[in-house]
């Protein structure tokens, strides 16, 4: 679908995506914290397994156990947020400049 400006009808036109690389990185952020926070709460179940292979068992298995779940919930979040700002920037924002006249408009819904 090509971008019309509704005033002059120009397809030239410039699309803003501020809201969704604001939202997706404050998400990459968010998810990243739930994700390390969770893997540190289930540690104890890690440790416990480790416990098997002695003291590096444990440790290696905290660590990774606490960097996995970081990108876990990393990725989880940026998905979630790019498509909060996603909405925001087509919906809401007039992130839309067309580039003969100048006028800001959204999307229509």
């Amino acid at each position: 679908m090509s971008l019309q400006c509704p005033r002059c009808h120009s397809h030239k036109v410039a699309s803003f995506h501020h809201a969704m690389k604001i939202t997706a990185a404050v998400g990459t952020l968010g998810g990243a914290a739930r994700g390390v926070s969770a893997a540190l709460a289930g540690g104890q179940t890690g440790a416990a397994i480790g416990a098997i292979a002695g003291p590096v068992g444990i440790t290696i298995g905290s660590i990774s156990g606490a960097i996995l779940g970081g990108l876990a919930g990393g990725v989880g979040g940026c998905a979630l947020g790019a498509q909060l700002g996603h909405k925001l920037d087509r919906h809401v924002l007039a992130n839309n400049l067309c580039l003969l006249c100048g006028h800001r408009f959204n999307l229509p819904t």
